[in-house]
């Protein structure tokens, strides 16, 4: 498999654009996905860049509804005029918003109806084709991240916290696993639980952000012994699983798991190519 990320909030070089953003591409024998759009059309820049055929994708999958995955979902369809469209029933009637840097609205106004026949909407999971699987998390035995709390949601009754049931997980393989964690909101511990309930099958690549940032003077999250449990848990259940992280994991919470998981930890900038 083939994975190149296209949009994220750091660049391997100045070649490459960045933003606030994940946008990732991977390539197998029999399939071209793209896994989220990122927050503008930064990801078609890069992709040419990285001589990435944006027309020739077959299947885009969006993890969640906030902007920083969806907003490159026009410049997408206006370009690429074949790919399925895969997302949650709930990206579309809910609005997404932070309290982080300033209360402000994290989703995107979606006018989808030239393209309306492209989308297929998920309620709990969906089997795509025998390698290709995407489902949501149910899975509570360890804690959210703490960064949820600054997060939330308006369905049309005011606002509440966001409980994430518009985050889909995005699996693929009919042996040795990929698995794709879009912001993991869920809690990443709590994803590979579910992703190894539901198929059963060994955990070969985990892809995404973690969503555990780092502390700062205005908000306090998983504290440094926090971050080293969940990486206790990670070596100790999937030792043999390689993680590829960038994006919502923190650059002091990335150097402390990867205190602990050495070499099965790597990080991905825009440009990354594996």
């Amino acid at each position: 498999m083939k994975i190149v990320v296209l949009s994220d909030n750091k660049k391997t070089c100045e070649s490459f654009e960045s933003e606030h953003g994940l946008s990732v591409y991977i390539e197998t024998e029999n399939q071209r996905c793209l896994l989220d759009v990122g927050a503008s059309d930064i990801f078609i820049r890069n992709a040419e860049r990285l001589g990435v055929d944006i027309k020739s994708v077959d299947l885009l999958f969006i993890s969640h509804g906030h902007a920083d995955h969806l907003g490159g979902l026009l410049p997408f369809l206006e370009l690429n005029k074949k790919a399925t469209v895969i997302l949650s029933k709930y990206v579309i009637n809910q609005k997404f918003f932070s309290k982080r840097n300033g209360f402000h609205s994290i989703g995107i106004e979606m006018n989808i109806n030239l393209y309306k026949e492209r989308f297929v909407y998920v309620e709990s999971e969906l089997q795509i084709d025998p390698e290709i699987r995407v489902f949501t998390t149910r899975s509570d035995t360890y804690p959210q991240p703490k960064a949820n709390k600054t997060l939330f949601k308006d369905e049309g009754g005011g606002l509440v916290q966001d409980d994430f049931n518009h985050e889909l997980i995005f699996t693929y393989g009919a042996e040795d696993l990929f698995v794709y964690t879009g912001c993991a909101h869920k809690g990443l511990l709590n994803i590979l639980d579910a992703v190894s309930f539901k198929t059963g099958k060994n955990i070969a690549t985990v892809v995404g952000g973690f969503h555990l940032l780092d502390s700062n003077d205005l908000w306090q999250f998983e504290t440094s012994s926090e971050v080293d449990v969940i990486a206790t848990v990670l070596k100790s259940k999937y030792p043999r699983t390689h993680f590829i992280t960038g994006h919502c994991t923190g650059e002091k919470v990335y150097g402390n798991l990867k205190k602990h998981l050495g070499n099965q930890l790597d990080q991905f900038y825009s440009g990354y190519t594996s």
